[in-house]
């Protein structure tokens, strides 16, 4: 019987002691260490690579001699009836003209000298060189080069308007620019 008494001793001793020993805890992670808030990051875009914008001259020396004078670059001028001298309300026009071709320096151009169609052709032809000449003339006074330049008349085998007034007479009496050379 002792050692039943010394054996149940044990057990509550075991038991008592394994009850009144708290169990250490668990060790928790101390918490991650907080992250401040950076600032938010401006998105630099790479710059976005541009074919290099082209020139006025570099688009215009693209173009075929037969584009650009479709376009008409350079106005046509007219003349009084069997008159040769550059009107007063042609000035502007050729000064417009000349501008252009400083602007364009390698261009070289055909003057057109045109006629109606009275007189004769021998005639015609004579006058419409005397316009072209005169326009030309004009031109190199505003300081255009005379080897861009080059004359020719037309008399009057080439009508604008093929009418037989005096209002078709005068879209015939001109000088009208041809680019030849760029």
């Amino acid at each position: 019987m002792k050692k039943l008494i010394i054996f149940s001793l044990a057990i509550v001793l075991i038991f008592s002691l394994s009850v009144s020993c708290k169990k250490k805890p668990q060790e928790v992670p101390p918490p991650p260490p907080q992250v401040q808030e950076q600032p938010p990051v401006e998105k630099v875009e790479a710059p976005v690579v541009q074919e290099p914008q082209l020139t006025e001259e570099e688009i215009f020396l693209q173009k075929s001699l037969d584009q650009i004078n479709r376009e008409k670059p350079l106005a046509m001028i007219f003349f009084d009836y069997d008159k040769s001298l550059v009107r007063d309300d042609a000035k502007p026009v050729l000064e417009t003209n000349a501008r252009w071709l400083s602007r364009f320096r390698t261009i070289k151009i055909l003057i057109e000298g045109h006629c109606d169609e009275r007189g004769t052709e021998e005639y015609n032809l004579a006058l419409g060189e005397r316009r072209a000449k005169s326009t030309m003339d004009y031109l190199l006074s505003l300081g255009i080069s005379p080897d861009r330049m080059r004359i020719i008349s037309y008399g009057k085998s080439q009508p604008v308007d093929p009418g037989h007034s005096e209002a078709a007479w005068q879209m015939n009496r001109r000088a009208q620019f041809l680019i030849i050379e760029k």
